[in-house]
């Protein structure tokens, strides 16, 4: 099936279920027009501000963020002229080295892929109702929130 960038394909979605790239990978949605896949994905790091971090957790206002992450992937279609945006992040309780967020674009070039994929990680992080909360080695809990919301998380 040809995809254009303004019938393209969007999906997005939030789980506590792992997030598995290689499953994502091979469901892509081709198009004999695009030259350019990129994905990122994010994982969960022992260390964060020079502090030992052992867990997070993440909550999601789950109903506001898809809108979000919708409004998102339809911006960087028409933006970067891509042909699929998908994404998919972690809620709940993630170990280190899980996969917290998982996102790919596919377009007609790759400098649009690039540049739509950064733009898609860079909006997720100011704009999508997402907060982390670190659990450090050393008995303490830091919550982080988006940039742009004010809703505080259910403690």
């Amino acid at each position: 099936m040809e995809l254009d960038h303004l019938s393209g394909h969007i999906s997005c979605s939030i789980s506590p279920e792992p997030i598995d790239s290689t499953v994502h990978r091979r469901s892509l949605p081709l198009t004999g027009s695009a030259g350019g896949f990129v994905c990122f994905e994010g994982l969960v790091r022992n260390v964060n501000h020079g502090k030992s971090v052992f867990r997070l957790d993440y909550e999601v206002y789950e109903v506001l963020a898809l809108k979000e992450m919708r409004r998102i992937a339809a911006q960087a279609m028409t933006d970067f002229q891509l042909f699929s945006v998908r994404m998919w992040h972690r809620s709940g309780s993630l170990c280190i080295g899980e996969t917290a967020v998982y996102i790919d674009v596919l377009s007609r070039h790759r400098a649009e892929a690039f540049r739509g994929c950064r733009f898609v990680i860079d909006a997720i992080k100011q704009r999508v109702p997402i907060w982390k909360k670190e659990y450090y080695d050393d008995g303490t809990v830091t919550w982080s929130q988006c940039h742009e919301h004010t809703i505080e998380p259910a403690l």
